[in-house]
């Protein structure tokens, strides 16, 4: 998870007890137009994990679902795990709607990690994945904390659906970032965890915490309609930023004014795989 709300310091720490305003209609934006995954990021998790029908999987800070749904199709269970009541009940009421039945959701954070081995009841996971919400949490005492928890040749996938939208090197995404910046009177400058460096302190965490680690990685192309784009910018920014309901159309007609010289609107995205395995 990322947010426009954040400041701009580095802010490891347990999810538990913080308060990210991903909730309310953020919540609905977020589950209607946040990216999902590509079918092939998870044959590289079932492969790289040696992933099976008899398997579960846990994943933290799971938002409304985009990772814990498509792999609810590749093992026994999922189980989706975030911090946030109406992250956890928009992605619930989507399972439902989908006939899924083997994802339990779960309100909780990293810090509540360890009290999963009694619900378990002595099933260890298969694997962990974490999508764009490890850089709200301690990465180093998770790692340690999961180990015991994982079975051999499992392990933790720390994903990485590309950059913010605002964040890439084209006509269109400058158009948006400037614009942002003007709105919010401040640089936007934070990448969530998918810059080289925070991700090379994700691979030293997993290697000191016993993990063998292995960089794998799934390029796409996809292009946005203004809605869409619209749509990523409010689901990004907390509850209590969002503009009122009649104030939106407003900020929705000047995005599209900064951005209609643009189109298309295409992102070309490395989705980028830190997979950890328990040997």
């Amino acid at each position: 998870m990322r947010t426009l709300g954040e400041d701009e310091e580095s802010r490891h720490g347990s999810l538990k007890g913080m308060d990210l305003g991903f909730r309310g209609d953020v919540a609905d934006y977020y589950q209607r137009f946040r990216r999902g995954y590509p079918e092939a990021v998870f044959d590289e998790l079932v492969e790289v994990f040696s992933l099976a029908g008899d398997d579960v999987v846990l994943d933290l800070g799971c938002a409304t679902g985009q990772l814990a749904l498509p792999m609810a199709a590749r093992v026994r269970a999922v189980i989706g795990m975030d911090p946030e009541p109406d992250m956890v009940g928009r992605g619930r009421a989507e399972a439902a709607g989908r006939g899924l039945g083997n994802v339990t959701w779960v309100v909780g954070s990293d810090g509540d990690v360890p009290a999963l081995s009694a619900v378990l009841g002595g099933q260890m996971l298969a694997a962990v994945t974490i999508g764009q919400a490890l850089h709200w949490m301690e990465p180093a005492s998770l790692f340690e904390v999961l180990r015991p928890m994982i079975r051999p040749h499992g392990g933790i996938a720390v994903i990485n659906n590309g950059r913010p939208i605002w964040l890439y090197d084209t006509a269109w995404s400058r158009a948006l970032r400037d614009f942002l910046e003007r709105w919010r009177g401040r640089k936007l400058e934070r990448t969530f965890g998918s810059d080289d460096q925070t991700r090379a302190a994700y691979r030293a965490n997993l290697a000191e915490s016993g993990y063998t680690v292995h960089e794998r990685s799934v390029e796409y192309a996809a292009t946005m309609d203004l809605q869409q784009v619209v749509g990523n910018v409010f689901s990004a920014l907390p509850v209590t930023e969002l503009p009122a309901p009649d104030q939106r159309e407003v900020l929705a007609g000047q995005i599209s004014e900064a951005l209609a010289p643009h189109a298309p609107f295409t992102e070309h995205v490395r989705v980028t795989i830190l997979a950890g395995r328990v040997v």
